[in-house]
Order: structure tokens, then C-alpha cells, then sequence
């Protein structure tokens, strides 16, 4: 069923793409505006600084992207995407020492984010009925009567009509400013920053056949070290070497609060006092292919429109328009692909596109996201250095510093030697169920209750703590497997 003529939306970044799919179905016309001049290929630009640091395409959102757009993953792959099984792929280190390799219940797609774009701007030319203008800024809306009629260019002094528009223009967006001038409330904001730096530089890997006979693993993951006494700032840095296309990989560095490095020289020094001398071995090994980048624009954000009590009708927000998250955590794209298929379902069931419209989307995307927030406020609510409107009191900020760790440490420990808590797990990361469902899963309770009392017998069914100095042991400690099985993905 139609629903209107044109729908118009702004930004033309992974949450535009994935929304155009989701207002395909049910407008004559859909128009993407995005401000740069978007490359054929796999190509960084101005508008989309972070693409050059790692990300993960969860697999809520490799779900929502499949759906909106049916053979995705599969061309993602054929692009040079990597499926993988971090459990088996990566050499993984926590707490004192790595992780043994053990397979689990959840793969992932490792690409850049340009590779991704690229395959969905691929997929969105595709349809029909979706046109992309490039190299356009809009500069405000229309309204009337309370409803959003189209948008404005700015330097054109061009207006475009529209029944429906999209807000994708992500953290900078500037529609809440529009809205007010046009006589809404400001919406509520809440804030969260922890003050987040990462610094990444991208490498060239050695052919498989130079790399050494112990470099089994594809994703490198180191996490912030739990010793609690004098010990170098580069022990606190969460630090990935992470695999793309074309046999390529992304290094990258991060830490909350800290001083991050900035130049080439300072970037592979600091590499050499991580807590793993794993990292700053790959680096050498591997051959520079661009300078150092670094982001702090990383402050958890959701404008409340919600929360509005008469919400502008026709318009949506999606992606970091509406809830931006620290980017450490891995959310955003999928957060974005998953709001971009709840409106399509919201489409497909609505005979018009009144106030009521968009009072029932706001409640169903209010759900969907407090699921990816709670998590991100789980973590940064615990440092010192947060700042903004759910900065915890400092009573709980103390708990919450003092209990996150050893739980998510537990957790993990968990997930190792019980089938169920892995699967809970693996859901939680990857955004199919909240934190607080599976803590409050009686079977999830009692995996970590056994646990918690075999680890105090000292009784592991699997080893973990090796050597943090030493290479990641290669052999599989899955249930069924064992050092014949241990399998190698090339």
C-alpha cells in the first residue's frame, strides 16, 4: 500500500541507506539528500570520519540489513567481507592472560565501514524508485499544522515537498534546531561521556605464506587490564587488530580518559607498552598504509523525541539523529538498521501517516534502543571521567567501577564452559536480548552460580590465564574438539 508520493531522507551514511530500503515499498518516490559526493567504490570522505576505525556489524544487524535488503551478506562476502567465528578466529585476552579457543554460538562479518557502504549503496541503486542526489546540504524544514511538508536547500533556495521525511543525518544533525524554530519544545537530552579516545592506523598483513607458523588467529582483541596497582597507561587501552578486505587490518587503540597518540612515531610506541607484545609484533610485520586517526566525538546521546507531547508528524529519526552511542561498544550501525526495519513494519501496517503514526513508532523505537543504551551506560556510568545527565552519583559510580568488571569477567568465564550462558551472551552483545533479561534468566543464574563455585574448587573444564607474553594457544578446547581439531581459518 502507498502511502504518499515522496519521502525524503537525510544523509545518505549506512543509517540513509538502510531507511531508503525501509521507505521503498510504500512511496512513489524516495529521495536521499546527502551532502558529499558519494565514491563509486570502497572510499573514504569527509562525512563519515569514523569509517576509518574498526566495526562490527552485529548480528542484529546483519538480520535487519538482510531483511531490508535480501542478499546483503552474501554480497558483502563476495566483496571481500570475512565470516568468522571470533571464539575460534581470535586470540582474545582478559584479565590475566588469553582465552583458550573454544567454538561458540556467535559468528560475525568483519569488513571496514566503507566496504559495508559500499555494498549498500550498491543494493539501495538497485530499487526502483529510490534516487540518490548527492553534493546537497539542507538547510531546514517546512511545516504546517504540525506536520513536516518537505525540506529546504541551502545555497539553491530550493524547497522539496514531501509526505514523509527521515532525520539520518546523524551526531551534528540539526533538525532538533529546525523543530524549534518551528515552534516545537526542545526535546529532553540525555548524555553520557565518558570521555572516550581511540587512534587507529591501517597496515597491509604479510601473505599467508610469510606469516609465522603461530599466527592462527585473524582478530586480535586485547582488553584493559584488571591489576589495580602501578602499571603503564597503555595496559588501560581496549586495543584491536582487527581483519578487513583485502587481506588488510585496522590497528587501533582506545581508552576512557586518557591521552591518546596522535602522530605515527608516538602511535607505534605506545603499541610496544601494551600489556601483549603480540600487538606491536603484528605491526612490524605488517606494512603502513596511512597515517594515524583519531576520534573523540564519542558521547553516548539520545534526543528524547519521544518524550515530546505532540511529536512533529511525517518525520522519523534514525541512527545517531536520535541515539548516538559510544562507539567502543559497536552499536551504531546496527541500532540504526534495526530502527530502519521497525519503521518499515510500522509502514506496512498503517493505513495513514497521522499523529498517531508517529506516537506508536516513537514508543516501539524507545524499546528497541534501550536496549543498546542500557548497555552502553552498564560500562561508562563506572569511570570518573563520565560527564552528563546520567552521570551516576559517586555511591554508585563506585559500585558500578567495582562490580563491572569481575561480573562481565565472570560472565565470560561462564560463557566458556556452559552452552546456555554463551548463547545468552552472544544475544546480549549482539543486541537480540537486554542485559537485564539475561541476568534475570533463572538457567543464565544457575550457570554462573556453577561456575563461580567450580573456579572457587579450582575445577576448570577450560584452561584460561595463559601467558599474556606468550603466543595465544592454538589448540581448540571445545567440548567435541581438541588439538587434532584445532581448525584454522584462512
Amino acid at each position: 500500500m502507498r502511502l504518499g508520493k515522496t519521502a525524503v531522507v537525510l544523509g545518505g551514511s549506512a543509517a540513509g541507506l538502510c531507511t531508503a530500503g525501509a521507505l521503498a515499498p510504500y512511496f512513489d518516490q524516495v529521495l536521499v539528500l546527502e551532502r558529499d559526493e558519494l565514491p563509486a567504490g570502497a572510499e573514504h570522505r569527509r562525512g563519515v570520519p569514523q569509517s576509518k576505525h574498526p566495526h562490527f556489524l552485529l548480528n542484529s544487524g546483519r538480520r535487519a540489513i538482510g531483511a531490508l535488503f535480501p542478499g546483503f551478506e552474501d554480497d558483502l562476502i563476495a566483496a571481500g567481507g570475512l565470516h568468522l567465528m571470533p571464539s575460534m578466529d581470535a586470540a582474545y585476552l582478559d584479565g590475566k592472560g588469553w582465552s583458550a579457543r573454544k567454538r561458540s554460538a556467535m559468528t560475525m562479518i568483519y569488513g571496514s565501514r566503507i566496504l559495508i557502504e559500499r555494498v549498500l549503496r550498491d543494493k539501495v541503486r538497485e530499487l526502483p524508485d529510490v534516487v540518490i542526489r548527492e553534493g546537497v546540504a539542507v538547510s531546514g524544514l517546512t511545516t504546517r499544522d504540525g506536520e513536516v511538508t518537505g525540506v529546504t536547500l541551502s545555497e539553491r533556495d530550493e524547497h522539496i515537498a514531501a509526505d514523509f521525511v527521515v532525520d539520518a543525518m546523524g551526531r551534528g544533525s540539526s533538525v532538533a534546531a529546525w523543530l524549534v524554530a518551528a515552534g516545537w519544545p526542545e526535546p529532553e537530552v540525555r548524555t553520557l561521556d565518558a570521555k572516550v579516545t581511540y587512534t587507529s592506523r591501517w597496515y597491509d598483513l604479510p601473505s599467508p605464506e610469510e606469516r609465522p607458523p603461530s599466527w592462527w588467529w585473524r582478530h586480535l582483541v586485547i582488553m584493559p587490564t584488571p591489576d589495580k596497582g602501578a602499571h603503564p597507561d597503555e595496559h588501560e587501552f581496549l586495543v584491536n587488530f582487527f581483519p578487513i578486505e583485502d587481506n588488510r587490518v585496522i590497528a587501533c587503540m582506545g581508552s576512557w580518559g586518557l591521552e591518546m597518540p596522535r602522530t605515527t612515531e608516538a602511535f607505534v610506541e605506545s603499541a610496544r607498552r601494551v600489556r601483549a607484545p603480540l600487538f606491536a609484533a603484528a605491526m612490524d610485520r605488517s606494512t603502513p598504509t596511512s597515517e594515524v586517526h583519531l576520534t573523540r566525538s564519542t558521547g553516548n546521546k539520545w534526543r528524547r523525541y519521544d518524550r515530546l507531547r505532540t511529536p512533529p508528524k511525517r518525520l522519523a529519526f534514525v541512527g545517531d539523529s536520535i541515539c548516538a552511542f559510544n562507539p567502543f561498544y559497536a552499536q551504531g550501525i546496527s541500532s540504526a538498521a534495526g530502527s530502519a526495519l521497525l519503521l518499515r513494519e510500522h509502514l506496512s501496517r498503517a493505513e495513514r501517516l497521522g499523529p498517531e503514526f508517529s506516537a506508536r513508532f516513537l514508543a516501539a523505537q524507545r524499546k528497541l534502543l534501550n536496549v543498546p543504551w542500557s548497555l552502553a551506560m552498564a560500562r561508562d556510568q563506572g569511570y570518573a571521567c563520565a560527564v552528563g545527565t546520567e552521570k551516576a552519583p559517586e555511591w554508585r559510580r563506585r559500585l558500578i567501577e567495582a562490580v563491572s568488571g569481575p561480573a562481565f569477567r565472570l560472565i565470560v568465564g561462564a560463557a566458556r564452559e556452559d552452552d546456555v550462558v554463551d548463547e545468552h551472551f552472544a544475544k546480549v552483545f549482539n543486541l537480540d536480548e537486554s542485559l537485564r533479561d539475561m541476568m534475570t534468566n533463572p538457567r543464565v543464574i544457575a550457570g554462573l552460580v556453577r561456575y563461580r563455585i567450580r573456579a572457587a574448587l579450582g575445577r576448570h573444564r577450560v584452561p584460561f590465564d595463559f601467558d599474556a607474553r606468550a603466543e595465544p594457544p592454538v589448540t581448540d578446547y571445545s567440548p567435541k574438539g581438541g588439538a587434532a581439531e584445532a581448525a584454522v581459518s584462512r
